[in-house]
Formats: structure tokens, sequence, C-alpha cells
């Protein structure tokens, strides 16, 4: 995928700011809604999840993305502190995390943050940002890293994406880039993956197309 450093970095401000300004205007009950896509979390945690990232790894104790035992640490860092706070700091330290981003071309805290954003706007009722450049790049940069046992071809609004081994016959699945995004990240069941636009029996693939989960039950949004 041919996107310039900078523009990653700019792609996660983008985001950044964004869901900064939608949960600033939640309310406490609101804050404390549950988060279908992350089970056990509430929306505050989830930012609080987004906040230590830049906190953690701009202090050098984060150097990838974080274990499971990591992130549950640090969502629980972050419930004690009042949302205006979480806030603060992620706004402060994200030009500087931002830097990062573009240096070392960390792709999946840019996946991250977009995919967290989705994850919030699904729980409190808010749809929108689904036709952002950082959408559009991130499925396809997530579509082109499917390994599947047999040739798959994905076709989204404006191309198609072909992976997985050479040969015939190559199974078909036509999408959204949202909605690809969305099911590579695992914010899709089992039963929504095999109910998708596919050419045959995509039994061989279903267990191939998600980096996280599937989710446990379905999702809508």
């Amino acid at each position: 995928m041919a996107v310039d450093a900078a523009d990653l970095a700019r792609m996660y401000r983008e985001t950044r700011e964004r869901l900064t300004a939608l949960v600033a205007g939640l309310g406490e009950a609101e804050l404390g809604t549950p988060v279908p896509a992350c089970p056990g979390w509430a929306v505050a945690d989830v930012i609080g999840h987004l906040a230590a990232i830049p906190e953690d790894a701009l202090a050098g104790s984060l150097t990838g993305p974080p274990s499971e035992e990591e992130t549950a640490a640090q969502v629980n860092r972050f419930r004690s502190r009042p949302m205006t706070q979480t806030l603060a700091a992620w706004t402060e330290l994200g030009p500087r995390f931002e830097e990062v981003v573009a240096a070392f071309k960390v792709w999946p805290a840019v996946v991250d943050v977009a995919s967290h954003e989705q994850d919030i706007r699904g729980a409190v009722g808010q749809p929108g940002a689904r036709d952002t450049e950082v959408i559009r790049q991130m499925s396809g940069w997530l579509i082109a890293r499917l390994r599947p046992p047999v040739r798959l071809r994905v076709t989204v609004e404006d191309t198609q994406i072909e992976v997985g081994p050479d040969g015939e016959p190559v199974l078909g699945l036509t999408t959204t880039r949202y909605e690809a995004f969305r099911w590579r990240m695992g914010r899709r069941s089992r039963g929504q993956l095999a109910a998708l636009d596919w050419s045959g029996d995509p039994a061989p693939v279903l267990d191939h197309l998600v980096v996280f989960g599937p989710a446990r039950a379905d999702i809508i949004e």
C-alpha cells in the first residue's frame, strides 16, 4: 500500500481529533455504555486504552502492540481518571506519538484508533466517518494481508484485490471498504461472515478472515 508515512500520522491525528470531539460531548451515562465490539469495556474504557497507547509508547514501556494483559492494565489505570483528564492527556501526547507513527510507519496504531472510533460510534448510536480516508486506506491494507488457503477475490466499491495461493477456482466476495474494515478487525460474528456476499462456499476461508475474533455475537451497526 503506497501511503506516505506523513499520511499515516495525519490519519491518526484526524481520527483522534474526531473521536475526542465526539467523546467530549458525551454524558456520564453514555461514557458508561457497554461497547458490543469490545466485550467487557464501556466507552470510557476504550478511550482509556487509546490514551494509554501514546502514554506508554512515549515512556518506553510499550514497543509493539500491547498484549491482553498490558491492555487490561491500561484500561484499569485510566478507570480512575476523569474523562476530561484522559482526553487532555491524549491531546497533549498525540502530536509526539504521531511523529513516532510517521517515523516507524506504525500502521497498527492507525488501524486501532480507526477501529475503536467505529466501536464507540456504534455503542452510542452516532454512526459516521465511514467514508473517510483512514477507512479507505486501512481497509485496503487489511485486505491485502489476508492469507486464505484458497484464492480469494475481494471486490469493494472501487477495486478488486486478489489474495491467497495462485490457481483456480477463485472464491469471490463482494463487500464495501467499511464492511471489510469491520469484519477484518473481528467486528462481525462467524454467522455474519458466512452471510456475506460470496460467490461460492465460504467455509474454507471463514477461519482466515479476521485479525481478532470473530465477534461472539452479531454486531449490528
